[in-house]
């Protein structure tokens, strides 16, 4: 591969600045100045995460009623800048490169090349893409589908996705009849999907985003809002400001726990002062959150069995199941115990209790910290355990606040993206489409990694995303994905995935979000939902990057009209004529969240799509929200070994999910390179390593198969014994593909067990 740095000398020291303030303001000056964005793209950002402007391509925070003058943080900032970039990638681009050449180019260098203009097809005699008329695509496409097997086919979805087209993308699947849908949730937060919709009826979080300013403790799992949600800073630092206790539990010191300067706070700014947030870092060691809970559980217990009041024993009695084995196993598991899993102290945990006891109002916030263990749905449990026991659901500044990625992720699971039968409208599509739909279960994205690692899989269509990237165990899946019959990808950036084409390979460029989309019936708006199950209407109106480019649901429509035998129930043209009637027919299906949906499109703050469990409604078997004693107290999934470490990957600040902006971690102090090891002193010290030294990172599971990565740099770090770091997707080599959550499925990649070993 290329050499992965790209500013020469690779620097590595602590950096001493807050998250914010004018480390952010130079980043977003020199990502522009690589995009060589225009003026256009700069004047846009006046309009991002605005009423009628733009939804962010970026994160699913939310969007608030009474926004900021600038409401984009630095990385949403960068993604804008990375999609209107003035660069492109032209036919003529893929006759000087061919496909063996691009993969050995970093990810950053392929997205880096600039946008996408036309449709390709990739020619296996020159290793090169070809151009290729959109009509000829789709003619082509269509005929390979309709010779394959429709259950051995894929059809995976980005999060970035609105709802028109993930509702398009989903039914066009089930009438080819296939539910084999796997999507970004299966890779984050699908373990929240499952654990809070077995715990208290509802998969999605239950807080409003103004519950920031009404609770007063707020206790936080396993996410870095500088780097995946830097928008989420601003109420943090509201909440610090008026006295709300923050009590943190993360394996790493991220900046952005710790203090923030507002850049649009012209004091702040101007004097270099900074925002404390965290009341309380409590660095538990990976995986050992469950741990960590049951301690603070165990504290609270016993202080209720002593003195009384601390259990809401009338919320408990009235709303809960499950609580006297939730308590008797609390009360016997020794301390000891819970602070060997845990790696922390009893007396930290138990000053996490007594905020917990004396707070009224408290928010559980997470992200896949939790969910990305083996044991992640137990994980979730924990959390919901916490918060049941005094009754933080249901109630204003109270509640939980998974945090999710992508901009539309949740919103997909929405609209009908989901391999699960029982999560899809089957009855109403069949209803209102006049077909019958697949009702086996389908492939998430384990089942469909194993199907193309196995041969199973004929084709592979990707919505968006970088699927092979953000997948694990690279080196049995990229041989794998080239032995497809079929690949397709609509996409407005080159990534790794393209380069890894089936027998016959297709690259569809759409517009991106930002950029004006005008069909028959004029300007097209389109929606997503937050990770506060809020959804808003989102309109482009830059110049789009090519006028060769089609939308998203132009490309679906066509793919359709190509494979499927028409149906005059599916108006796929005059669907793509005007996306309201995609509107309208979404609210059909799902009558109850999308009612007048075309009319509260410009809603400011968005409209809420409902949340039984916000009530106090709890649609579980039991008709209660459930307790859950957990029967591990340790989330990764393999035991202790000699010699074995846990590997947490992690993302930079200058980068969101596979998209690499750049070569600055800046929280961290690291620039220029990605290929580094973050190991404590003590760790360091055991394995008698040095800052500097270059070692190789070794799955320490499934010994038959050799995974590694060679040529990391070790970079001293405050990190819990056991516990090392390392970049995301660059170590998802590591990751076995048979390493993921149970139940849920989502990759394991917060616990990867590891071995290190020292370049002669």
């Amino acid at each position: 591969m290329r050499d992965e740095t790209v500013t020469g000398d690779v620097t590595i020291e602590p950096y001493k600045g807050a998250s914010g303030g004018w480390g952010s303001m130079k980043s977003l000056a020199e990502v522009g100045l690589r995009e060589k964005v225009g003026p256009a793209a700069v004047a846009e950002l006046a309009r991002q995460n605005k009423p009628e402007g733009f939804q962010c391509v970026s994160c699913a925070w939310g969007k608030p009623a009474h926004p900021h003058p600038a409401e984009f943080c630095e990385n949403g900032a960068k993604a804008t800048a990375w999609e209107l970039t003035s660069l492109r990638v032209t036919p003529d681009f893929f006759r000087d490169h061919s496909l063996t050449e691009l993969r050995s180019w970093p990810d950053h260098d392929l997205e880096q090349a600039g946008r996408l203009t036309h449709p390709m097809r990739y020619d296996a005699a020159t290793d090169r893409y070809v151009a290729v008329a959109w009509e000829e695509a789709f003619r082509e496409i269509g005929a390979k589908l309709k010779l394959y097997d429709p259950t051995k086919v894929i059809f995976y979805a980005s999060g970035r996705a609105s709802l028109e087209t993930s509702y398009m993308w989903a039914l066009y699947a089930r009438l080819y009849g296939s539910q084999n849908l796997p999507d970004s949730s299966n890779m984050c937060h699908e373990t929240t999907s499952v654990g809070l919709k077995s715990a208290i009826g509802s998969p999605v979080g239950t807080i409003h985003l103004d519950d920031y300013d009404h609770c007063d403790a707020i206790f936080y799992f396993g996410q870095n809002p500088a780097t995946n949600s830097p928008r989420f800073l601003h109420p943090l630092r509201a909440c610090a400001k008026r006295g709300v206790e923050i009590v943190v539990f993360n394996p790493l010191k991220e900046r952005g726990l710790e203090r923030f300067t507002d850049p649009q706070n012209p004091l702040e700014m101007a004097t270099g002062k900074s925002t404390p947030i965290a009341t309380q870092y409590h660095q538990v060691k990976a995986g050992g959150d469950i741990a960590a809970m049951m301690g603070i559980v165990k504290w609270l217990i016993a202080r209720d069995d002593s003195q009384g009041g601390v259990i809401d024993h009338d919320f408990v009695a009235r709303h809960t199941h499950g609580y006297d084995a939730l308590a008797a196993m609390a009360r016997e598991t020794p301390w000891e115990v819970l602070e060997h899993e845990s790696g922390l102290r009893r007396e930290a945990m138990a000053a996490a209790g007594a905020v917990y006891a004396r707070s009224k109002r408290v928010i559980a916030v997470y992200g896949m910290g939790l969910t990305q263990h083996v044991h992640g749905i137990a994980n979730v449990h924990m959390v919901v355990n916490l918060m049941l026991l005094r009754g933080n659901v249901g109630r204003p500044g109270a509640g939980f606040g998974p945090v999710r990625g992508h901009s539309n992720v949740q919103g997909q699971r929405t609209v009908g993206i989901t391999e699960k039968p029982e999560l899809a409208p089957l009855d109403k599509y069949a209803e209102q489409y006049g077909f019958e739909p697949p009702r086996a279960e389908g492939w998430d994205t384990v089942a469909s990694c194993e199907a193309v690692r196995d041969g199973t899989a004929q084709a592979f269509l990707q919505l968006g995303g970088n699927f092979f990237r953000a997948v694990p165990d690279h080196g049995v899946m990229e041989p794998a994905f080239r032995r497809l019959d079929l690949t397709v990808h609509v996409a407005t950036k080159l990534n790794r995935s393209h380069l890894l084409p089936g027998k016959v390979s297709y690259i569809l460029p759409c517009l991106g979000r930002i950029e004006r989309d005008a069909q028959v019936s004029g300007d097209q708006a389109v929606t997503m939902e937050d990770s506060f199950s809020r959804i808003y209407g989102s309109r482009g109106r830059v110049q789009p990057a090519a006028d060769t480019l089609l939308s998203e649901p132009a490309i679906v429509a066509g793919l359709a009209g190509a494979t499927l035998t028409s149906n005059p129930k599916v108006p796929w043209a005059e669907w793509v004529g005007d996306y309201g009637l995609v509107r309208d027919a979404i609210e059909e299906t799902y009558p109850e969240m999308f009612e007048r949906f075309n009319e509260r499109l410009w809603t400011p703050g968005g409209f809420w799509k409902g949340n039984p469990a916000a009530h106090r409604e709890w649609k579980t078997e039991s008709g209660r929200a459930e307790f859950n004693a957990p029967s591990v107290l340790n989330a990764t999934g393999f035991d202790e070994a000699e010699g074995r470490l846990r590997l947490v990957t992690l993302r930079s600040n200058d980068q969101f999910n596979t998209t690499v902006y750049g070569y600055h971690d800046r929280f961290r102090g690291i620039k220029g390179t990605r290929m580094v090891v973050m190991m404590g002193p003590a760790d360091m010290a055991r394995l008698g390593l040095a800052d500097g030294d270059e070692v190789s990172l070794v799955t320490d599971i499934e010994r038959e198969v050799v995974r590694r990565i060679d040529g990391l740099r070790v970079v001293p770090y405050d990190l819990p014994e056991g516990t090392v770091g390392a970049y995301y997707p660059e170590c998802n080599v590591l990751i076995p593909v048979a390493h993921h959550a149970i139940e849920s499925h989502v990759l394991a990649a917060k616990s990867v067990p590891v071995r290190v070993e020292k370049a002669a």
